[in-house]
């Protein structure tokens, strides 16, 4: 039996013990585990510190080691985000409909557990934190397997979380991580059938898409975001600079910030040297149609390639459009459908936007770091799934579950 053959098989048994248990046991365990791992702060730090010191010796930089590192701080964040899950309305149970049909048979269909999740990303390490106290409130056992940057911080947080759980009676295999990070352990993870009744990636494009493209596991796609803030004609200009800044440099690193930005031929002179100065002034480098690169200084002309990619860092691709269909015309062919934005005073613009624009999230007037389970008032997610069947945006408590039918009779027979 091989090692993912054999997690399966424990996260299968343990699953059962969590689809049953009792609200107030999940929150204390999620309490609990928020506790330890505050205690265990000083080896996790560690842990942290050799991983971020061995991706630095690597040449990684920038944006990547920002994903990479915990701090207290994040720490703290991470403890807080097990203590909102543990307040957050318990999905498992909830009957979403009854009715009683004419043979006198009465059909509801209530909310379950998944039964075990598995999640394959990179080098985000709260992910560890979200997955486990997600996965645990929504009823099913999870299976983590992080990717070799974060491999010494995973160990640590998870080794804390599976203590926890045994010091509340719980099996220590509600949570388990993936002992290797090599491709031949997520191939093997992509295809458990049988033991996993879903998969989600979170992280970059080529992980999401080697996962949708090779497991035959069911697949929940997360996001990819190439995500866009158009400027309209009636755009209030310094509003709009505001919301670029923000979604740009709040957190490069992350899918919901701005890749790339729209701006109307009509207002062009005007924007294009203030959002240069304000992109400018944070160290963003920007690519831009030739109009762009003629008003902003230090511009690089961008390329076809560019219109298309998620940087996950201080770069943005730049172009000047002749009016709103335009605008809609680049983003329904370059758009990841994760966030869109557009700024405008005009309601019919705005309308038009939020109608024509097909994606998870889309905006008016505000900035794409919105997308998030906590920002939106889920508490914590999973990731934010950019497919249409099953979960669509933020995936929270909700969205980890599914549901049955339950039908009470009194002899009835077809």
């Amino acid at each position: 039996m091989s090692i993912l053959t054999e997690m399966g098989k424990k996260a299968k048994e343990a699953s059962v013990v969590l689809s049953v248990l009792s609200t107030p046991k999940k929150n204390e365990v999620l309490c609990g585990a928020a506790q330890a791992l505050l205690d265990a702060s000083v080896d996790i730090l560690a842990a942290n510190k050799a991983d971020v010191d061995a991706a630095l010796a690597t040449g990684i930089k920038g944006a990547f080691i920002d994903r990479l590192t915990l701090t207290q701080a994040r720490l703290e964040e991470m403890a807080e985000g097990l203590r909102q899950v543990a307040a957050l309305d318990d999905p498992v149970g909830e009957v979403l409909s009854m009715k009683t049909l004419d043979n006198g048979l009465t059909i509801g269909q209530k909310r379950v557990p998944m039964g075990v999740i598995g999640i394959i990303f990179e080098a985000r390490p709260n992910v560890t934190a979200d997955a486990f106290g997600l996965c645990l409130k929504a009823g099913s056992a999870v299976i983590l397997r992080g990717g070799k940057e974060a491999f010494q911080t995973n160990q640590a947080v998870v080794s804390v979380f599976r203590q926890a759980a045994q010091e509340l009676g719980l099996p220590a295999d509600i949570v388990q991580v993936v002992p290797d990070t090599s491709r031949e352990t997520a191939n093997e993870m992509m295809r458990l059938n049988g033991y996993l009744d879903v998969l989600i990636p979170r992280g970059g494009a080529g992980l999401i898409q080697s996962v949708v493209q090779n497991s035959t596991v069911p697949v929940i796609e997360t996001g990819v975001g190439n995500c866009h803030i158009f400027v309209d004609e009636t755009a209030d200009l310094e509003k709009a600079v505001a919301i670029v800044m923000n979604a740009k440099t709040q957190r490069p690193g992350v899918c919901n910030a701005c890749e790339s930005l729209l701006i109307h031929e009509n207002i062009a002179k005007v924007f294009l040297p203030m959002v240069g100065d304000a992109l400018k002034s944070k160290a963003v480098e920007i690519r831009g149609d030739e109009t762009t690169c003629s008003m902003i200084s230090g511009s690089i002309p961008a390329t076809e390639e560019d219109w298309a990619t998620e940087y996950t860092d201080y770069i943005i691709s730049t172009r000047v459009v002749k009016d709103l269909d335009e605008a809609i015309s680049h983003i329904r062919k370059y758009s990841t459908g994760h966030s869109e934005a557009i700024i405008t005073e005009n309601y019919t613009n705005a309308q038009r936007f939020l109608n024509e624009v097909d994606a998870a999230a889309v905006y008016v007037n505000a900035s794409t770091r919105f997308t998030d389970g906590g920002q939106f008032g889920f508490g914590a997610e999973i990731g934010i799934s950019t497919q249409k069947l099953h979960a669509r945006g933020p995936m929270g408590l909700k969205e980890l579950t599914t549901t049955k039918y339950i039908i009470y009779g009194n002899g009835q027979i077809r």
